[in-house]
């Protein structure tokens, strides 16, 4: 039930975006996606998610049709329906994704005092909470995360991690692209070059290895 990448490639305009190593997640495992700003982290983990083409390769989750059958994203955005509640927000989110937790997920986060406010009127850190709820009301095997722990405070970052932790302690797959160290359970380190020098050092026997 491992999440594979075989030959992953993007393209935009006719100019690549992203060219990925392969890559292999076992359940359990929390593979970190590293790279400078601009290699292409976030094309990969939207590529998985299934919300931009594949110009080259394949993604395969073992076990669903499609990885985006089973995943759940949290991009750079908290994806916040400003005018509703913060429960409602997540009550939205569990009944389109058929899980629930709704309550669970409030107090998880520290948002049970916010409950009733509208979400347009929560702090930086409190929508990202609210976006990171909504990952356990949607129980999708696969879950990510780009840069999940942005205007998040100390506790806030170590609740994250624990949850990230029973995930995959109970056979979920996370797939995170950061900057920093989350404290993440043991996983793949999935390094993103930027498309030009990932090319030249295909091209390059010293610098892709080949050389003997």
């Amino acid at each position: 039930m491992a999440l594979v990448a075989e030959g992953v490639k993007v393209e935009r305009g006719g100019r690549l975006a992203l060219a990925a190593p392969d890559f292999r997640v076992a359940p359990g495992e929390a593979a970190v996606v590293t790279g400078p700003n601009g290699a292409g982290k976030s094309t990969l983990l939207r590529a998985v998610a299934g919300l931009v083409p594949l110009s080259a390769g394949r993604v395969i989750l073992e076990g669903a049709e499609a990885p985006a059958d089973e995943a759940a994203y949290a991009g750079h955005l908290d994806a916040v329906k400003p005018a509703l509640s913060t429960r409602a927000n997540l009550a939205g989110w569990a009944a389109i994704y058929g899980g629930g937790g709704v309550e669970d997920a409030l107090e998880r986060f520290g948002l049970a005092e916010a409950a009733e406010e509208p979400a347009g009127w929560l702090s930086a850190g409190r929508k990202r909470r609210l976006g990171l709820a909504r990952l356990m009301v949607t129980k999708r095997r696969l879950w990510l995360l780009d840069e999940p722990t942005v205007s998040l405070d100390v506790g806030s970052v170590a609740i994250f991690a624990e949850l990230v932790a029973e995930h995959c302690a109970a056979g979920g797959i996370a797939l995170a692209a950061t900057h920093v160290a989350l404290g993440l359970p043991p996983g793949p380190e999935i390094r993103i070059e930027p498309p030009r020098a990932a090319a030249a050092a295909a091209a390059d026997p010293f610098l892709s290895g080949t050389w003997t």
